[in-house]
């Protein structure tokens, strides 16, 4: 990533890639005349092959988390227009995100590898209607728990999504930040489950900056070390909420964490705090862990009048009143899941995505890795015409995209297929398949019907 620029013209179509002979220089307008730039090295090893639009999902999505425990960065320019506060919040931001990145030594962006998982969306879990109704109890224990102030929940069950009462913008940025720092693997393993490369691998653990300081130039650096010291001089503490090892778990069950510092003359952690996108309001962010259920209460910080210690009088509540239903309804979705290949389908490897709730179900990882590498890259091109479609018609302004089908036979026989329908994208790899184009056709509408 290299840093934002100021747009300086405003052309009809935003750019998104620039191609140079040895760089991809990528482009996305984070706010309006704020740009994030991602300068990606070309080189001839295809494991390094890209599809644009995951990378500008990259550039959304540690912008998004940024706004959420920094602010805007158009609102911090204007506090300092030098720049100054926005270098010192931004860089080790970014450098804390590209940790998950990193494999061994090397930086791992979404490559074609990745064409079968969708960023900027959540996962949900599949419940019964008997799971589901004690789900709706524990939402209203939670709520209650911070008396007559109005306030948001989100449960998730391993890194799947169970329940949420957010606007979608704030659930994907929550169970985003959930996924990468919070849930019961991340806490435990220090990595995310995000890319099929990165599962499980524990290297994401190394200083992200002594492994990525190669990336930055010694003029970047200087300025960093400088904007820090300054900060510091001010007395304005710069949190890096994605830092590994950053949370753990408390003896009541509460994930804590020093991030955001202590209370003066006291060892009392303070509460983390997120600011909504849809409300704007500055929200502390309570999260409570039961085996594999991890329940997120969002209480406002402007109805808790006396600080850390209404918090703790909120988070009593919720140990008092709703630890037992989180007991109950943990033992209730762990029976009733599949495991790992829960919603593994056979003879399958899928990746569907309901553009219109910001949701999406793909085949298991350990599946995928099963595919080879030509129906892999196959795939991806077949997502980059895709991306060029849709772009295409946002551009001429049509307000509903067209219903698209594509079924390509790869060089190694694959059948590659993209339907695209009333804001829902399918995108299926079918090896070992029959040599007719019929066979392709009704494996999609068998798979639909499921």
């Amino acid at each position: 990533m290299n840093g934002i620029l100021c747009r300086i013209f405003s052309p009809e179509a935003a750019c998104e890639v620039i191609e140079a002979e040895r760089h991809s220089h990528v482009f996305y307008e984070a706010e309006p005349d704020i740009w994030m730039v991602m300068v990606v090295e070309k080189s001839k090893a295809s494991e390094t092959m890209w599809r644009i639009d995951a990378l500008r999902k990259v550039l959304h999505e540690v912008h998004s988390l940024f706004i959420m425990f920094h602010g805007s960065i158009r609102a911090m320019l204007e506090k300092e227009p030098s720049g100054g506060l926005t270098r010192s919040h931004l860089y080790p931001f970014i450098m804390d995100y590209l940790s998950d990145f990193l494999l061994g030594n090397k930086l791992q962006l979404p490559s074609f590898r990745d064409c079968l998982m969708e960023r900027r969306t959540v996962q949900m879990l599949t419940v019964g209607r008997e799971a589901a109704i004690e789900v709706q109890s524990l939402v209203g224990m939670l709520e209650s728990c911070a008396g007559t102030t109005s306030c948001y929940s989100m449960i998730m069950f391993q890194d799947l999504l169970v329940s949420t009462t957010l606007s979608p913008d704030d659930t994907i940025n929550i169970f985003t930040y959930a996924v990468l720092r919070l849930t019961p693997r991340a806490l435990s393993t220090g990595v995310s489950s995000w890319s099929y490369l990165l599962k499980g691998n524990g290297a994401s653990n190394v200083s992200a900056t002594s492994i990525l300081s190669h990336t930055i130039s010694a003029s970047a650096q200087f300025y960093l070390s400088h904007d820090t010291s300054s900060s510091r001089e001010n007395g304005s503490h710069v949190k890096r909420p994605l830092q590994h090892d950053g949370w753990f778990k408390g003896k009541d069950g509460f994930l804590l964490t020093d991030i955001w510092g202590a209370e003066r003359g006291s060892m009392i952690f303070l509460t983390p705090t997120i600011c909504l996108q849809q409300t704007e309001e500055t929200m502390y962010l309570c999260a409570y862990q039961y085996k594999n259920l991890t329940s997120i209460l969002l209480v406002p910080v402007s109805s808790i009048l006396n600080g850390e210690q209404g918090v703790s009088q909120v988070k009593k509540q919720v140990v008092e009143n709703a630890s037992l239903k989180m007991l109950k309804v943990e033992e209730k979705l762990s029976k009733g899941w599949g495991g790992e290949n829960a919603y593994h389908v056979s003879g399958y490897r899928y990746l569907l995505v309901d553009d219109d709730r910001n949701v999406s179900r793909a085949s298991p990882p350990v599946k995928v890795t099963t595919l080879t590498k030509e129906s892999l890259h196959a795939m991806s091109k077949l997502r980059e015409e895709v991306d060029l479609e849709k772009n295409r018609a946002k551009w001429n302004g049509e307000e509903q995209e067209k219903d698209l089908e594509i079924c390509i036979r790869a060089k190694n026989n694959a059948w590659l297929i993209a339907r695209t329908t009333r804001g829902k994208e399918l995108y299926m790899v079918l090896e070992k398949a029959n040599e007719t184009l019929l066979y392709a056709s009704d494996a999609v509408e068998k798979f639909s019907d499921r």
